[in-house]
């Protein structure tokens, strides 16, 4: 949530709109982004008309299958054997707790962390009514990526020579690791892809495309 405000303002500025993935992580205040200090950000959001969906609860990554059961590897440390029950438990709680924050409940989407997926953690999301959106590969900005070798002048220079119709754009409201943040330049990338004749778009329960000409 290191750039939440920004990032917010500069889709505000484009009138852009966003899919938001919440999970309830640690900020750089120190509390988490679900708690109850965030609601007035989440509301703001839900009010300008943005889409919302499941990162899971504890930004966990889902490993490998085994036994009826996947691994779920911690940010904190560890791991956990979820089953078809627990996995749609760890999506489910953010709908659960955004809805309490916002009043609306999350859309029917989730993205799991770093975008790793298995087949019993998409078919177990399936069943609870959860579709995985993903990203395109010229969509995957890097402003997770060190920039002192990705530096934002060139990561916006490679998307906006890469990417096309109906690609799906990932960023994020802050790494603390990245020394020059990324978010400021998303003015720049979103004013760059307006000249290029590109609109915005969420994806939808039945539709992944999320930007068009």
């Amino acid at each position: 949530m290191r750039h939440a405000e920004l990032i917010a303002a500069t889709l505000a500025k484009h009138g852009a709109k966003a899919t938001f993935f919440v999970a309830n992580e640690k900020t750089i205040n120190g509390d988490r982004a679900l708690d109850d200090a965030w609601a007035p950000y989440w509301r703001a959001r839900v009010a300008e008309g943005h889409s919302f969906g499941s990162h899971t609860w504890r930004h966990g990554s889902f490993r490998a299958d085994r036994d009826g059961s996947v691994t779920y590897r911690l940010m904190e440390g560890g791991s956990e054997q979820l089953d078809a029950a627990g996995v749609c438990a760890e999506i489910r709680r953010p709908d659960e707790r955004f809805r309490q924050l916002t009043g609306r409940p999350l859309d029917p989407l989730w993205r799991a962390p770093g975008g790793r997926t298995t087949p019993l953690a998409l078919a177990a999301a399936g069943e609870c009514g959860y579709r995985h959106v993903g990203w395109a590969p010229a969509g995957f900005l890097g402003d997770e990526l060190s920039s002192e070798s990705h530096p934002n002048q060139a990561l916006v220079e490679q998307a906006l020579r890469k990417l096309k119709d109906g690609d799906v754009v990932m960023a994020h409201l802050g790494i603390r690791s990245r020394k020059d943040p990324f978010a400021p330049a998303l003015d720049t990338l979103l004013s760059g892809l307006t000249a290029r004749g590109f609109c915005f778009v969420v994806p939808a329960p039945a539709d992944r495309v999320a930007a068009q000409r």
